[in-house]
């Protein structure tokens, strides 16, 4: 493996840590603001605060209706995951693993689905899901997330496994395994790492989510958090500290759910280095 000069490492470093800090520091300033009081907030927006108010947080979970809004995400964002991660997981696997007249064409089906802007389709789902009568209702958002994301899960998945020895399933047929069995519980467990990022990435569109849920939502009992803090925002336009509280909220998660699979994602970025 060729090394690279310590000019080109320099420049990496520096390159990463301008871009890290440019991430992290309007991150950094919302979650500073929301301990502030609003006069401190007004008196100078980039002070560190004098004490740490968390009264922001209670007035704004209970100003914003956040428990509800909580919910809602989760079941949606799950479920979606879920089935967009499985039914990935089933294509990706059948495409790698076997050689069948359509793999070509169907391939070239799920790649041609990440070139479509997603938001495009916005006014025939809303029709669609019109004439189904599932207008505000959960499956309103779940469908589409599903299928809006298995062309990148099964894009990503799919490069994995392709690098998957053929020695592993003919030991699993020898001792007896059909092929669902094989999947299971061979290939799925050494696909973790891949599955880790897939997971992440669909769990952060889907929690952030916003303009599909705004026009096929309406009912403030199925709303998302996204929509919950744009109406949080109406309800409160100057209390700017009340807002940052709120954001931290739904920002939370995101990171727990991170880190909860960052030993995966570094596993599989560095298996990918490694292959490279």
């Amino acid at each position: 493996m060729k090394q690279r000069s310590p000019l080109f490492k320099i420049f990496a470093y520096v390159f990463l840590g301008l871009f890290a800090i440019m991430n992290l520091v309007p991150i950094f300033w919302m979650i500073i603001n929301s301990f502030k009081t609003e006069q401190e907030y007004a008196a100078d927006p980039f002070s560190f605060p004098t004490g740490i108010e968390l009264s922001n947080y209670v007035k704004a979970w209970d100003i914003a209706n956040m428990d509800t809004y909580f919910i809602n995400s989760f079941l949606i964002t799950f479920i979606s995951l879920i089935v967009t991660v499985f039914l990935g997981a089933l294509a990706a696997f059948f495409l790698s693993r076997f050689e069948f007249k359509l793999r070509g064409f169907t391939y070239a089906l799920f790649l041609l689905g990440m070139l479509v802007p997603i938001h495009a389709t916005l006014i025939p789902i809303f029709l669609i899901m019109q004439k189904l009568s599932l207008i505000d209702t959960y499956f309103s958002l779940i469908l589409p997330y599903t299928a809006f994301h298995l062309s990148l899960t099964v894009f990503i998945l799919e490069g994995f496994m392709r690098g998957f020895p053929k020695d592993m399933e003919e030991s699993g047929i020898m001792d007896g395994a059909g092929i669902f069995r094989i999947f299971w519980s061979i290939i799925l467990p050494l696909t973790r790492p891949a599955m880790a990022t897939v997971v992440i990435l669909n769990f952060i569109y889907n929690w952030n989510e916003y303009l599909f849920a705004l026009v096929l939502i309406t009912s403030n009992s199925l709303k998302t958090l996204p929509l919950g803090l744009s109406n949080f925002v109406g309800l409160e336009t100057a209390n700017y500290t009340l807002q940052m509280a709120a954001l931290t909220i739904a920002f939370i998660p995101i990171v727990v759910f991170y880190l909860l699979l960052q030993k995966q994602l570094v596993t599989g970025m560095t298996a990918g280095a490694v292959k490279g």
